[in-house]
């Protein structure tokens, strides 16, 4: 674990998701290592497929599925990091939630009427739609 987390730190992304509120060092680290070279995924839509946060469509002829979940193919830690820095980035603190962008995100989504757990994927789309901009144009988070 240690190991891991020194051999991260030398990789000059590490930094840049440490600077998301809500990603912790073992999350950046995952992340760095889950996703790899960002340059493997020409954009956010194959990131987010390789990820599995992207919808499971059930249609057949006319039918078309009311409820459609997230495909769950890809990996799996990444998706569990994704979610427990968006957990982290929503969590209400003293001066408010560390992450302000997340977090209203989030709430629209509550406002629409979805449970919170669909809110908290939702979000952490969102998340890693930031994460493959802040990856690609090598710039820090920057909270508006």
């Amino acid at each position: 674990l240690q190991s891991m987390q020194t051999l991260a730190e030398s990789i000059e992304t590490y930094a840049l998701l440490r600077t998301i509120p809500g990603v912790g060092p073992l999350t950046a680290a995952m992340l760095v290592a889950e996703i790899g070279d960002i340059k493997r995924f020409p954009s956010v839509k194959q990131l987010t497929a390789f990820a599995g946060l992207d919808s499971a469509v059930h249609e057949s002829g006319t039918f078309k599925s009311k409820k459609n979940r997230i495909s769950k193919r890809g990996s799996s830690y990444l998706r569990t990091a994704l979610y427990q820095a968006t957990v982290a980035g929503i969590s209400k603190q003293i001066h408010g939630p560390r992450n302000s962008i997340l977090f209203q995100f989030y709430q629209q989504k509550r406002d629409e009427g979805k449970p919170a757990k669909v809110a908290i994927v939702a979000a952490s789309h969102k998340l890693l739609r930031i994460i493959f901009g802040m990856w690609n144009s090598g710039s820090a988070f920057q909270a508006h």
